[in-house]
């Protein structure tokens, strides 16, 4: 099959997904198999190629973060439970205010925490994020969720250790510590100026409550035994009431065992950056067994301040609700799978080059339309950046710049392809069309606005 024409389908699946969803109401799940489906034998994988792409790419996701969705969205469903997170939610608010909470989220995410697994570090903080929306005023679900979106992906192709920063600093010979100057340098204001553009939108009447934003499993009204309504958004950790303490378990005691699983993690990630390797430190550092870890001592500290019966309550919805994530999680996977399989990648590589009296702007566009086809932040950043790196010392071009000038475009158009997008929209509490507007518009605002601050920057170096 001609290139054209597979670019022609490809566009046509994507496009279908996302009509199929936000005009004629399907279930997403449904939406993206069907676009799956169709895309793979429309390019002529043929049915058994087809399906295996559908059904791997459904199996390699689950391998890579199903473990850790489903013990992240538990340990937030017991700290829910216990009343951490409100507690933790005046903590910040009283710290920053409610005016300052989506930079401070935002900011905090992309630089402090980007040790932490991507996936981990969302579904973590989400039920957070959830409970602060409800408490900064209007818009506080559209300005939250950006802001998450903005911080998670900005990131991990940005700021060191995040996993696309190291790969690229890593194929263009960067090194860490000026990969890490540079990233931080960047991503502060890019993340700053984003969430302040997103909110500006949203409170001129872009988002639509009513359309935008939908209930979670779980969040419906219940009454009590007293006749009091009680009602719960976690952000995809839903939990019906929270127990009153047997005893006022300090904040710190409560977050330990969560804070011990993201301190494996970030370790493991430094040590490996590192080139220092120990298997008992790899063992519980990886991010599954690091977050059993921390789902076994947040169980064991809950059950200390609750008792166990609140707890298992806790554990059961949240198992409700990580069921739902998990699929939306999978589907996407196998979309960007068929996607690959169709070949996109390496057709678009071989229409762009390196010849150009704009190589920043070159490698932008390249990241930027691989990621709108294969749904990869890492692979794009990546596949554009070796592009141009052979080209650089030729051109005197500094490979740091390159780097970010290959995040910032693999940035563009986080869409229906992303198992975060999915993630975002189910945590959050959006519609699919909130969740295209916070999540691909606004990640999108982000990489334009890193790029216009990169063209300057080489000028200078």
């Amino acid at each position: 099959m001609s290139h054209t024409a597979v670019l022609i389908n490809t566009a046509v699946a994507i496009l279908a997904v996302v009509v199929m969803i936000v005009k004629f109401k399907f279930n997403p799940v449904v939406s993206l198999v069907i676009g799956s489906a169709y895309l793979g034998l429309a390019v002529g994988l043929g049915v058994e190629k087809t399906i295996e792409a559908i059904t791997v790419g459904f199996g390699d996701i689950m391998a890579e973060v199903g473990l850790l969705i489903a013990f992240g969205v538990l340990m937030g469903a017991i700290l829910q439970q216990t009343g951490a997170i409100e507690r933790l939610v005046e903590m910040l608010l009283r710290l920053f205010g409610p005016k300052r909470m989506p930079y401070a989220m935002s900011l905090t995410i992309a630089t402090a925490l980007q040790s932490i697994f991507l996936d981990v570090l969302l579904v973590i903080s989400a039920p957070l994020a959830r409970n602060l929306a409800k408490r900064i005023g209007k818009n506080g679900t559209a300005r939250m969720a950006v802001a998450m979106a903005i911080g998670l992906e900005c990131g991990i192709v940005l700021t060191v250790p995040g996993v696309g920063a190291l790969a690229l600093a890593g194929l263009l010979g960067v090194p860490l510590g000026k990969m890490l100057l540079f990233g931080v340098c960047l991503v502060i204001p890019t993340v700053a100026i984003s969430v302040a553009i997103m909110s500006f939108l949203f409170n001129r009447g872009w988002w639509d409550a009513d359309r935008d934003e939908q209930p979670f499993l779980g969040d419906e009204p219940t009454t009590d035994e007293a006749g009091d309504t009680d009602a719960d958004a976690t952000g995809g950790v839903a939990v019906k009431t929270t127990t009153t303490p047997r005893t006022q378990t300090p904040l710190l005691v409560l977050f330990a065992p969560m804070l011990a699983a993201l301190v494996l993690i970030a370790t493991g990630a430094i040590l490996d950056a590192a080139e220092i390797h120990n298997p008992i430190v790899k063992f519980v550092s990886s991010p599954v067994i690091a977050l059993l870890i921390g789902l076994v001592g947040t169980s064991f500290v809950g059950r200390h301040a609750l008792g166990a019966e609140p707890i298992q309550k806790a554990i059961a919805t949240g198992f409700k609700e990580s069921g739902q994530i998990l699929i939306l999680t999978g589907v996407g996977g196998s979309l960007a799978a068929t996607i690959k399989a169709a070949g996109l990648g390496d057709i678009l590589g071989e229409y762009f080059t390196a010849s150009t009296a704009a190589p920043l702007l070159v490698v932008w566009a390249i990241a930027a339309a691989l990621h709108i086809a294969v749904g990869s932040v890492t692979i794009s950043a990546i596949t554009s950046a070796g592009i141009l790196a052979p080209v650089a010392p030729i051109i005197g071009l500094d490979p740091v710049l390159i780097a970010l000038a290959a995040g910032a475009g693999s940035l563009f158009a986080v869409h229906v392809t992303s198992n975060t997008f999915w993630l975002l929209q189910s945590l959050m509490g959006q519609s699919t069309r909130g969740a295209l507007k916070t999540v691909t518009v606004g990640v999108s605002v982000a990489s334009v606005v890193a790029i216009l601050l990169i063209l300057p920057a080489s000028l200078l170096f």
